[in-house]
């Protein structure tokens, strides 16, 4: 049987990116209530126990060397890519969407590298008993690469919107008034003092509405837009998405008009949610530029399968002219 581990670089990337990035927030979204914020202690168990499991693979798929020195060196390339990627991972957790609560960082480092010498000595065994034969890439790697472009898009996107609601802190944003059913101020809002503040829709309302807020002469409108709305703020009565930001130059009374493409939804105006790391800015990008950020390992994976494909039949063309330029009596162009 031949061994699948030992060009399977691109695979390996886009599994681990999606078991320790958006697996650990879509899975406590998905077993906890919407008022529940993650926290960071459980979000690095999932990169830490996954740490045997790539080191494992990656030794498996490393040349077979003789004696002690062979399996010394397997092991400490696979620990290394190991260290490298869980790294990113805590990088992550730590920098880009810091969650709330507290973690012991250097612990789950040590604790993800103890288990990857584990991991890769188990995967370095497992290898052995696989052949180390060189095959072309299958064509199926080109399904492997687009379906992990599709999947890396839309869950890159999850991932920075549940990012940002975990990395929200204080309490729920202070309501100024709004418009739509659920404002009690009929379109009336009063702020306190000048500046920036959130634009909110209320539940299903569309995140591309087009607000406005007009008073003492002047019209402004929300120029922020938020491209990816983190939501789960506000309280039993409904929740809400930040959808834009608004500047206001003046404190006091305004009116507010939103058209959107639901004629019932509802908006409110509110003090802007304090989001750390830089998932704070994160949420501001195009959202065609987090879908190509997250498309990144499955593009890798179909560029990797080209690569290899073309590879295989320079080397089978090459290959057959060897053959027949030894075969008596050939003749050879040229001469």
């Amino acid at each position: 049987m031949t061994n699948p581990f030992r060009t399977a670089r691109a695979e390996v990337l886009a599994a681990w990116l999606l078991a320790t990035v958006p697996a650990p927030l879509l899975f406590f979204a998905w077993t906890h209530r919407w008022e529940e914020d993650p926290t960071v202690a459980p979000a690095l168990w999932w990169p830490v126990l996954a740490s045997p499991v790539l080191a494992a693979v990656v030794a498996a798929g490393q040349p077979r060397g003789r004696g002690p020195v062979g399996v010394a060196l397997a092991v400490a390339v696979s620990t290394l890519v190991t260290a490298v990627l869980l790294s990113g991972t805590l990088a992550f957790f730590r920098w880009v969407a810091p969650l709330t609560g507290e973690a012991r960082w250097g612990w789950a480092l040590l604790g993800g590298l103890a288990l990857a010498v584990v991991g890769a000595l188990i995967g370095y065994a497992a290898g052995g008993r696989l052949a180390h034969r060189a095959h072309p890439a299958s064509r199926r790697g080109y399904l492997v690469g687009g379906l992990a472009v599709v999947f890396g898009a839309l869950l890159a996107q999850s991932a920075v919107r549940l990012g940002a609601e975990g990395s929200t802190i204080g309490d729920n944003p202070r309501e100024y008034g709004g418009t739509g059913p659920y404002a009690t101020s009929a379109g009336r809002v009063t702020v306190p003092t000048p500046g920036a503040y959130a634009i909110f829709g209320v539940g299903d309302a569309p995140a591309g509405a087009d607000c406005r807020l007009t008073g003492g002469g002047a019209t402004v409108r929300a120029d922020d837009p938020v491209s990816v709305p983190p939501g789960g703020y506000g309280g039993d009565a409904a929740t809400f998405a930040w959808i834009a930001s608004v500047r206001v130059p003046a404190a006091g009374a305004w009116t507010m008009e939103c058209r959107s493409s639901d004629p019932e939804a509802s908006y409110m105006v509110g003090d802007e949610p304090r989001v750390r790391g830089a998932v704070g800015r994160l949420i501001h990008w195009p959202v065609g530029v987090i879908w190509l950020l997250g498309a990144l390992p499955g593009l890798l994976v179909a560029v990797q399968t080209a690569t290899r494909r073309r590879s295989a039949r320079r080397a089978a063309d090459h290959a057959g002219e060897s053959v027949v330029a030894e075969r008596p009596g050939s003749v050879v162009a040229g001469s």
